[in-house]
């Protein structure tokens, strides 16, 4: 987990990972240097990126936010198909046919989520998984994140709520302008 203040660098780090801002210096995934690809080649590579802001796809229903997500499995990596992420986040399995515009801020966070797995990932980038919701949702979304780490997902996430981050990581470095602090 990355932990620091607001402004640290948390979000921007992760953005940097996935190729969406500049970046110096060497970033590597699995042993390759993904550096100076761009981010659909290194969505490629199996590295998923949930941003703080959702961007789910309004207008589609959620089954077909999922589709978009929808990548071919590979070897060695976790297949996730709509039953199983349904299993995973139970909240959308009845408004499958609902638009995603319709759908509260946590029910977004969840689909969010769920359409990057559908890309089976090997390693997910999670940014405020908990920021703006209920305690209920918070709970499930820790079990989810519980879930995809057993499933050999791993998982980098953005955190500032210190409870939910306690129950879900297993090394945290805290973060200040963009420099490791402690680890």
């Amino acid at each position: 987990m990355l932990a620091g203040r607001n402004g640290a660098g948390k979000s921007t780090t992760l953005k940097a990972i996935m190729g969406l801002v500049e970046r110096r210096g060497e970033v590597s995934f699995e042993g390759r240097r993904i550096d100076r690809l761009e981010p659909f080649e290194i969505a490629r590579l199996g590295l998923g990126y949930v941003p703080e802001e959702r961007r789910i796809f309004t207008g589609l229903s959620v089954r077909e936010n999922l589709e978009v997500g929808r990548r071919a499995a590979r070897p060695g990596f976790p297949v996730w198909q709509a039953e199983r992420l349904f299993d995973l986040f139970p909240n959308l399995r009845d408004i499958g046919e609902r638009s995603g515009g319709h759908l509260s801020g946590g029910e977004q966070k969840m689909l969010a989520i769920a359409r990057t797995l559908m890309g089976n990932p090997r390693a997910v980038l999670l940014d405020e998984p908990s920021e703006g919701l209920a305690p209920r949702i918070v709970q499930q979304m820790a079990e989810a994140i519980g879930e995809l780490k057993r499933a050999g997902v791993a998982v980098l996430l953005c955190e500032q709520n210190a409870r939910f981050a306690a129950r879900v990581v297993d090394r945290t470095y805290s973060i200040e302008r963009g420099e490791v602090r402690a680890a």
